[in-house]
């Protein structure tokens, strides 16, 4: 089983939305038994809540259903999964911080590494903007998600 958690800063837009998208691939392909697939928060401020209403939204026209509880990043993600992926600079920058060793830090990806079509270095936060950054970010995950599912399926 691949383990595979998306991480951003609040846990209630890009990476909850990482998290819907790649499950929503993964079970249109049957591999849903293959990955355990989860996400958070560098900060824990909204704990506990379901993902930005207007995320859930736009995700929903997409047909993605967005059910995550927030959660901050635990020290023993670095142990459990076998990729962390964060979404911008900060994510990446802090994810490092928060490694317990080097080798805890060989997981930490970008998540944007996996785009295959756009163009981006990183997924931008929509929450403070207009309904046009979330479905950036929804165009953005789709992509990536797609990329980082060929990349761990190729070799299977």
């Amino acid at each position: 089983m691949k383990r595979i958690l998306f991480v951003c800063l609040g846990n209630i837009c890009r990476s909850s939305a990482a998290e819907g998208v790649m499950l929503h691939l993964l079970k249109e392909k049957g591999l849903e038994k293959e990955f355990e697939i989860d996400s958070a928060g560098i900060l824990s401020y909204h704990e506990g809540e379901l993902p930005d209403s207007r995320m859930r939204a736009h995700a929903a026209r997409r047909g993605y259903r967005l059910e995550h509880r927030s959660r901050p990043v635990r020290t023993d993600d670095f142990e459990h999964f076998d990729l962390i992926i964060g979404m911008d600079d900060r994510n990446i920058d802090d994810l490092q911080e928060k490694a317990p060793s080097l080798e805890a830090c060989t997981k930490i990806h970008r998540m944007t590494e996996y785009c295959t079509r756009t163009i981006a270095d990183h997924v931008p936060d929509p929450y403070y903007g207009g309904g046009e950054g979330f479905e950036y970010v929804l165009d953005i995950l789709e992509d990536a998600c797609a990329g980082l599912l060929t990349s761990l399926t190729q070799d299977s």
